[in-house]
């Protein structure tokens, strides 16, 4: 049975078959996803809010790690929303990236492991962060200061195996200094855009920003993966737009897109992921296969979106 079976009554025969293969992968060995040769640092980011950038960004975290990978969320959005979804402790006076930026405290000494994944790390974020901003203005080298903790962190795990295999840097809905920490720090972009009207147009500062970002600081940095969320296989516009993202971004799209879930927006009220919340629905199939592209490659990609109830 599923944690919120009040829903059921709505689900589509699609979505009901689906959840049967799920149930009846249960039984089957799970087979670990490979690790990448180095750590790859994603920076997840779309000035447009409300696209499902955090959700994404701890969905997939949290799918690579039940997949026995040693994942990083560095929450860098103020909200916090990252960290509640995790369900680690950022309450006010909790240790956490505001220090890492503003003071230079080392990642180490703030980090947490999920206590729903294990394998699943976060650096979270406090209501100190939205002070940050401001602050940042007057230190030296206030672009890369998150750059220069996670090298170190990355530096003194490399040969052990604390390594980790992916980290993901949560940005805010801006595109302040914040987010361009981030973009300094992260060597691949991860851009969820909406499958909604104007989808693109919240893309297209952000754009020209990484343009700047790999011109002046960070030449390195690629937009890798573009992952379609809220797709509603029901609606023509969701399919346009589809159509539209491909077309720009060509192979950087996950052929899997996020369907539109209630119990993806319902996981993080209580504080965790829909990978843990409820595995077998449609959402967490989705993020389990975007998870696998993410690790092996196109080649192993769905050929249609996922269908939510």
């Amino acid at each position: 049975m599923f944690p919120d079976d009040r829903y059921d009554h709505d689900a589509t025969p699609l979505a009901m078959a689906v959840r049967n293969q799920i149930l009846d992968a249960r039984a089957q060995p799970r087979h670990p996803l490979p690790r990448p040769d180095a750590t790859r640092v994603f920076v997840v980011a779309n000035q447009k809010g409300g696209v499902g950038k955090t959700t994404t960004a701890v969905n997939m975290a949290a799918a690579l790690a039940q997949h026995d990978l040693r994942v990083l969320i560095v929450d860098l959005d103020p909200q916090g929303n990252a960290s509640t979804a995790l369900g680690v402790e950022h309450g006010e006076g909790t240790p956490g990236v505001y220090e890492v930026i503003a003071d230079g405290t080392a990642i180490a000494e703030v980090v947490q492991e999920s206590s729903d994944t294990p394998g699943l790390f976060c650096v979270p974020a406090t209501i100190d962060l939205a002070g940050a901003e401001i602050e940042l203005v007057t230190l030296v080298a206030r672009e890369s200061r998150l750059r220069r903790a996670l090298d170190a962190y990355l530096a003194e795990t490399n040969d052990t195996d604390d390594r980790f295999d992916y980290i993901f840097i949560d940005c805010p809905p801006s595109l302040g200094l914040l987010t361009v920490n981030a973009l300094v720090a992260g060597r691949e972009m991860l851009i969820p855009i909406q499958c909604e009207y104007y989808a693109l147009e919240g893309v297209t500062q952000l754009l020209r920003n990484i343009e700047l970002i790999k011109a002046h600081l960070n030449p390195d940095l690629e937009i890798s993966t573009v992952v379609l969320t809220m797709y509603d296989a029901r609606t023509r516009l969701a399919a346009q737009v589809a159509d539209e993202v491909r077309a720009h971004f060509a192979d950087a799209v996950l052929h899997t897109a996020i369907p539109r879930s209630v119990r993806i927006s319902e996981a993080p009220s209580y504080g965790q992921t829909v990978m843990t919340y409820d595995p077998g629905s449609p959402g967490a199939l989705s993020y389990l296969e975007a998870a696998r592209e993410l690790a092996i490659g196109r080649d192993t990609r769905a050929s249609q979106p996922a269908e939510a109830q």
